[in-house]
């Protein structure tokens, strides 16, 4: 398996992944479901897309990287993950981190900073520990669930 730049022909299996994440409503923002259109769009707005692939086109996983904000503050980056459920645990999320990482610095970012990590997906937040991340606090309440209740998130950041 490789981490490389997305390609056209990925975006059904990018835009499938990302959905089940998005639908699990357990640690993305958003709440509408990608199509053909809105990800092609989506995924082509990013500053960088990375996918984790195989030889044969699969795609297990993908990361998504693009400023945080504007202008004094456009040196910082944001990204978000995403693996397929049935690849879950086996290290993908860790390679999607470290290539982020590597790619951020590339495009020329200082900051890598998460905004809202759900605090209750600790498999998610060991992982940003592991690499390298540094919790900045905790914002109570500042996640919707999908079942509606709120759960806490911790936003998080590495220097590049």
């Amino acid at each position: 398996m490789q981490i490389r730049k997305y390609k056209t022909d990925d975006i059904q299996q990018m835009i499938t992944i990302w959905n089940e994440i998005v639908d699990e409503g357990i640690a993305f923002p958003q709440e509408e479901q990608l199509d053909v259109t809105t990800g092609e769009q989506f995924f082509s707005s990013q500053s960088y897309c990375g996918v984790a692939a195989d030889e044969n086109g699969n795609i297990f996983g993908l990361y998504i990287l693009h400023p945080n904000n504007v202008g004094r503050c456009g040196h910082i980056c944001n990204a978000s993950y995403a693996v397929s459920s049935s690849c879950r645990g086996q290290h993908i999320g860790e390679k999607l981190v470290r290539d982020c990482i590597r790619k951020a610095k590339e495009c020329g970012f200082l900051i890598l900073q998460f905004n809202a990590v759900v605090e209750t997906n600790t498999r998610a937040r060991h992982l940003y520990e592991k690499t390298g991340f540094r919790q900045l606090g905790v914002i109570p309440n500042g996640f919707r669930m999908k079942d509606g209740h709120y759960e806490n998130i911790c936003p998080y950041y590495i220097e590049l």
